[in-house]
């Protein structure tokens, strides 16, 4: 304990310029002006996994964006962790409401500030130095592989091909990775679930043209209104969807299980004073964790139509659009979901105006057991840095991909997480504390120590 921490107090210097050299690069996988940069990121991976003491490492070509992938063999009779990272961001609008730029990274308070802080450039990076303090003093007690792939934000589509064709270089023990979060700083967690994903993007169309709504307004439909109106009928007023056999395959969780669930560290006024709302607002008859965690959910992500200038145009535009996805949980399966979905809007449109529904991209989720051999030394390891035992929790995000890698290479992942709830993941101004990043290092050494059967 004592030499990781002096370990990284005498190169923390070397690990921010590190950090910040791969928060510089606009990875965004969603925009194909960005695609350049994509290889320009997995270059950067490919030397610093070679610096850290990797035997190889190399950057393989996908159908889309590319996958970078390195190892150290000590002995092939040793145990083999495989550590799943992504080096893809989101995008960053509304760039307007960012204090910084946000691919020229800064500390502010303590925080790294950039896309992909947190998630998931900064939370894989604490992997590669866990991994480099190891190589460098001798104590790597078994077989490390690196697997950064750079399309997770976007469902990942090309990677289940890419583990298929390469399960023999890819096999291993057990998956270990970082893109979920804690509690608190305070209150380590591990994430035994999480729920899948169903993602679309729907257009309504009507008049061919934009057209002058005060000569046409009242005779036309509009299609913002028509959206609006498809989009609030797919939830009810208790906070249910009410697309038909939606919940017919839903896991229905224990009374034992829904107690653990509400065992965990949660205050409600702290929660939400930290994401800066008034009043919670879910489906009725759960509580906040389970609704996060335990029930499927619909949202609109995003939705665009007509004249959104500066000034004013009456104009009653031909077409408006939504970004509808759903949060699913174990044994809802997302392609029957999205045939459920289509179905639906198209049963509930009305005959004045078109509905198009492209299915975007989907996961499924997944189920970690605490008995775990690897859950157990991740359990030792946070018991060893925090001083507690972690809270399990089932965590809200998807990451359909781990669900798909337990399919191809039979293993488990562990999702040992040290992102926070104030790290604005996905949003603007995204940041990870530099305590984080340095607590996630040592764990992570810990978890090696413990999963090679060191007490």
């Amino acid at each position: 304990m004592e030499s990781i921490k002096k370990y990284i107090e005498d190169n923390s210097g070397r690990f921010i310029d590190e950090l910040f050299e791969l928060l510089r690069v606009p990875s965004i996988s969603s925009q194909p002006e960005h695609a350049d940069d994509m290889y320009r990121c997995a270059g950067l991976w490919e030397r610093l996994l070679l610096e850290a003491g990797a035997d190889r490492a190399g950057v393989y070509r996908t159908n889309g964006h590319p996958v970078v992938y390195g190892e150290k063999i000590i002995d092939p009779a040793l145990p083999t962790v495989l550590v799943y990272g992504h080096m893809d961001v989101m995008p960053v609008d509304p760039l307007d409401e960012w204090t910084t730029d946000p691919f020229q990274p800064v500390i502010v308070d303590g925080k790294i500030r950039a896309r992909g802080a947190d998630d998931d450039k900064g939370q894989s990076f604490m992997h590669l130095k866990a991994f480099e303090y190891l190589v460098r003093r001798g104590l790597l007690p078994c077989n490390v592989k690196f697997l950064i792939e750079g399309e997770e934000e976007t469902g990942s589509p090309n990677l289940p091909a890419f583990c298929r064709e390469h399960a023999g270089m890819l096999a291993a023990d057990v998956i270990l990775a970082s893109d979920t979060s804690m509690l608190a700083a305070d209150v380590p967690s591990i994430t035994t679930g999480l729920r899948g994903l169903a993602y679309w993007q729907v257009e309504v169309t009507g008049p061919a043209i934009d057209l002058h709504s005060g000569l046409f307004g009242g005779a036309v439909a509009n299609p913002i209104n028509e959206l609006c109106r498809l989009v609030a009928a797919l939830q009810d007023e208790h906070g249910r969807v009410t697309i038909p056999g939606f919940y017919d395959d839903a896991r229905v969780f224990s009374p034992e299980e829904r107690a653990a669930a509400a065992a965990a560290p949660f205050d409600e006024e702290t929660y939400k004073k930290t994401i800066g709302v008034r009043a919670l607002k879910g489906e009725e008859g759960y509580s906040t964790t389970e609704r996060v965690g335990m029930r499927p959910t619909l949202d609109v992500c995003g939705i665009h139509g007509g004249y959104t200038g500066e000034g004013a145009k009456t104009v009653l535009p031909s077409r408006a659009s939504a970004k509808i996805s759903c949060r699913l949980v174990p044994h809802q399966q997302h392609e029957k979901i999205a045939r459920l979905f289509e179905q639906h809007l198209r049963e509930i449109a009305p005959p004045y105006i078109t509905v198009t529904v492209e299915y975007l991209h989907g996961g499924p989720s997944y189920d970690c057991p605490t008995d775990h051999p690897a859950y157990r030394a991740a359990e030792r390891a946070c018991l060893d840095v925090y001083g507690k035992l972690p809270v399990p929790t089932r965590s809200g995000g998807s990451i359909p991909v781990i669900a798909t890698l337990e399919e191809i290479l039979g293993i488990k992942t562990i999702l040992l997480g040290f992102g926070l709830a104030t790290d604005a993941t996905h949003s603007p101004n995204e940041n990870f504390p530099l305590q984080q990043l340095f607590n996630g290092m040592t764990t992570i050494t810990r978890f090696y120590h413990h999963f090679a059967g060191n007490n």
